[in-house]
């Protein structure tokens, strides 16, 4: 393997992670659309953990923060909008997904 600016080895996987508040995060996009469309629901996880695996080859592949930290957010297109996985990395050089939201959500702050 020819290595690339950055440390991480063309071809080279990282190791995703998902913190429990972005699994809580999963849950709740699913059974939000579990009651209306079992399979809309069933394809927003599928989406979402595509874009997880998507983490895995393309670590960098997110936009960064405008705060300075070291976290990014992946876009993964879904219905009238798309969900947001946001993300840093850690010491090991794994991916942390730290949460999880689809764009047509009303979030805080």
């Amino acid at each position: 393997m020819v290595g690339r600016a950055g440390g991480r080895a063309q071809g080279a996987v990282s190791q995703v992670v998902w913190l429990p508040e972005a699994l809580e995060d999963i849950q709740r996009l699913h059974a939000f659309l579990a009651d209306k469309n079992p399979a809309a629901a069933r394809n927003a996880v599928l989406c979402i953990q595509a874009a997880g695996r998507q983490l895995e080859a393309f670590p960098e592949i997110g936009r960064t923060m405008r705060d300075g930290s070291q976290r990014r957010e992946v876009f993964a297109a879904f219905g009238a909008g798309a969900y947001v996985l946001r993300y840093r990395p850690d010491a090991q050089g794994r991916v942390v997904v730290i949460r999880v939201w689809h764009t047509r959500e009303w979030r805080e702050g």
